[in-house]
């Protein structure tokens, strides 16, 4: 009797501790349960005992499995569910298993046998923020110990008082299955044996501060259900064979800068639904997508945000899990298909990615353990009141290793070429979209986010270095500087930046009627002056055929004859502009209307001359300007462009050539409903030129007014060109000219 109360006096049993663990408040349940060993002295010798503690409530009665394959009946110690079994250790396996009354006759392995799975190292990194590839120590991860199958749970929360796994496999009873605290670090862990892929599961997480009792979904969680349900899903991520290392090998090699970059912009829930409305599954729209693309001659897609989010009309932007593709098209499987075969078909494939801000959905990252762990405590750093969401405290260093580990897991996981950065500016500034009052400067009083730059920098740092050729583009509308230079330079580190003063000034000049334009001639003009600024992409985005904007074709004045001919014209001073390109979904065949998630792009508008007409346009365009160097090379360089006339806002006249050093092409722009005949452009260099694109062509529905394919050059110099070109201009049109060799 003394060797059982010593026993359980080592085993930590005493009455505080077992109120604990009966109520669901313990931090650390092993200290309690599971199997234990120790010696007795027995005559002259000593023999070796063993217990086996488990709590399994609400039971009638449970049995352990002897070694010698009989089971025996373990003691209830506390009426509330706590069975005890002790005797000759060799009778009692080192991973023992139980068997419940109210259960299936199936045996189950104890889970508080088992050692502690992750190291101290690595627990250190993440606190560090230098564990980069923190998915593979946080989530549900299906491996064997001690030659056990079964799931290692981890999970970040740091202020609980409790943590537990819950799921169908205990009828998402948190009393059950609580987890090990490690400690100082915050992480909680437990190995579940025989728990399956496939399988729901939450964390139950109680609270230090007041004792209440969340269910959250799994920050690092791998896959979730369809929405509206939102558990996580246990998934093995290494279950695909990739076909793609041609292009993984070529796009370490890529300078993108100097590459034809076309991005075509894509909401897949909407490019294209079945006809009751329902959505394609990944591996449908890869094949449909991938063929369109194709024909279409763009280099990139761009996916409108993948993580996980549980409201439609968010269109993404309000991500839960930023680990998880979400499950409306399928499972992670799928979307590893969907990437590996626009890779073997050499199609880049961007993902929109959201680091600034995060929803406040019960089973998200908001109050995760009870206090304000992702976020910060003062709403005036915390939160967004415009979007309804919560900032991320970049200051804290788990915070900010969870966010970079997100975006490494979806470059290494499922091969992803690049991420657009969403709302930059509103992680660079404390003050945006705030009124006086509703923020907090920094320690030296201004209006810099201090702690998100440097995530900023050491995001792009740690990506282009593990990433070779990786793109990372920032949505940014400010005048921030150096978003696109070099860390080492005192820049951001971005691949690219979104050019928003362009797409702003384009659009409003566009929305003039031809009669006005001459008033406002600087804002077709004013964005070459700083246009190598930065590395910019030029978009079309979204954001500018939504809420009441217009379809991009309504934006344009006139009659419908007008509409299409300024859409064509928009389109092709795009593509001569320095800057990569990016065009939304619908834009490209000339949709009359706004984009809406709940329905598709308009594809029955092929049927149509007009829209016909702007589709081949955009094939051209993009044939152009991956097979015309001068369009792109020198893209980011202003030795790549130069004015020929920018001052004719009289006649709303514009020409410029693009070169690469060696080729050119001279470029000439007519924003008036005029035809401008025998209108002299000087041109640099003599020779024959030919018209290698008319937006006014009778391929693309145009009036057909054309220069044909020779054009003579005269030595008389014109505009500060050494010769020039007569020229017809066609009606709100643009002309590509060429030196014939």
């Amino acid at each position: 009797m003394q060797d059982i109360e010593l026993a359980k006096k080592d085993m930590n049993l005493t009455d505080s501790n077992l109120e604990r663990l009966i109520e669901a408040r313990h931090h650390d349940p092993f200290a309690l349960l599971g199997r234990r060993e120790w010696q007795v002295k027995k005559g002259l010798g000593k023999s070796k005992l063993a217990s086996l503690t488990v709590f399994k409530p609400d039971q009638e009665k449970v049995l352990v499995q002897l070694t010698t394959g009989q089971s025996a009946h373990m003691h209830l110690v506390d009426a509330r569910g706590l069975y005890k079994w002790e005797g000759d250790a060799q009778l009692l396996p080192i991973h023992p298993k139980i068997k419940c009354s109210s259960e299936s006759d199936e045996w189950q392995v104890d889970p508080y046998s088992f050692l502690p799975c992750l190291d101290e190292s690595t627990l250190h990194h993440f606190n560090a923020n230098d564990h980069w590839d923190a998915h593979q120590m946080f989530g549900a991860h299906p491996v064997m110990v001690d030659e056990v199958p079964g799931v290692r749970f981890s999970v970040w929360a740091p202020n609980a008082e409790r943590v537990s796994v819950v799921g169908d496999f205990n009828h998402w009873d948190g009393r059950t299955h609580a987890m090990r605290c490690r400690g100082s670090t915050g992480v909680w862990e437990l190995f579940i044996p025989e728990f399956a892929e496939r399988d729901l599961y939450k964390f139950e997480i109680r609270s230090r501060e007041g004792g209440h009792i969340v269910l959250k979904a799994d920050p690092f969680g791998f896959y979730q259900e369809v929405r509206p349900s939102n558990a996580s899903v246990v998934w093995q991520n290494d279950d695909f064979e990739w076909n793609d290392s041609f292009w993984m090998e070529r796009r370490r090699q890529q300078n993108y800068l100097s590459n034809p970059v076309s991005i075509y912009e894509v909401h897949l829930g909407s490019w294209k639904r079945r006809e009751n409305g329902e959505f394609y599954s990944y591996r449908e729209l890869a094949d449909d997508l991938l063929q369109y693309v194709k024909k279409m001659g763009y280099t990139h897609i761009q996916l409108l945000p993948m993580t996980e989010f549980p409201f439609d009309g968010s269109w993404g932007y309000q991500v839960t899990g930023y680990f998880s593709p979400t499950s409306r098209f399928g499972n992670p499987t799928d979307f590893k298909y969907f990437v590996n075969l626009f890779h073997e078909a050499g199609i880049g494939v961007l993902l929109d990615w959201v680091p600034a801000h995060f929803p406040k959905d019960q089973h998200g990252l908001a109050s995760f353990d009870g206090t304000c762990l992702y976020e910060h405590d003062d709403p005036r750093l915390g939160e967004h009141k415009d979007w309804g969401t919560l900032i991320f405290n970049y200051g804290r260093q788990e915070v900010r290793n969870f966010l970079l580990s997100s975006a490494y897991f979806w470059l290494k996981e499922f091969h992803i070429d690049g991420l657009r950065v969403d709302a930059v500016a509103s992680m660079l500034y404390l003050d945006y979209s705030k009124e006086e009052g509703e923020w907090l400067p920094n320690q030296y009083g201004g209006n810099e986010n201090l702690e998100a730059i440097d995530f900023l920098k050491k995001l792009n740092m740690v990506i282009h270095e593990q990433f070779p050729g990786a793109l990372m583009i920032a949505e940014e509308s400010t005048a921030w500087p150096q978003v696109s230079r070099p860390v080492y330079l005192g820049g951001l580190g971005f691949t690219m930046k979104w050019n928003m003063g362009w797409m702003n000034d384009t659009l409003a000049y566009f929305s003039e009627d031809p009669v006005h334009r001459k008033y406002h001639h600087d804002k077709l003009t004013f964005s070459l002056l700083y246009a190598f600024s930065e590395n910019f992409v030029l978009p079309l985005s979204h954001d500018e055929v939504v809420h009441g904007k217009n379809s991009m074709l309504n934006k344009m004045p006139g009659d419908s004859w007008q509409k299409f001919a300024n859409l064509r014209l928009l389109y092709a001073y795009q593509y001569a502009h320095p800057g990569k390109k990016l065009m939304f979904m619908g834009d490209e065949i000339g949709q009359g209307e706004e984009w809406c998630e709940t329905g598709q792009v308009h594809w029955h508008l092929l049927d149509y001359e007009f829209q016909q007409g702007v589709q081949q346009l955009v094939i051209d365009l993009n044939l152009l300007y991956r097979h015309q160097s001068a369009l792109h090379k020198l893209d980011v360089d202003g030795h790549g462009f130069h004015w020929i006339d920018c001052h004719d806002n009289e006649q709303s006249i514009v020409s410029f050539y693009r070169t690469d050093g060696q080729d050119m092409v001279v470029c000439v722009f007519n924003f008036t409903p005029v035809v401008r005949h025998d209108y002299r452009v000087g041109v640099p260099e003599f020779g024959n030129y030919e018209e290698i694109l008319n937006t006014d062509s009778v391929f693309y529905s145009g009036s057909n007014v054309s220069n044909g394919t020779e054009i003579v050059s005269e030595a008389e110099s014109w505009q500060g060109q050494p010769c020039s070109v007569t020229l017809s201009i066609p009606p709100l049109a643009a002309i590509y000219l060429k030196r014939k060799a």
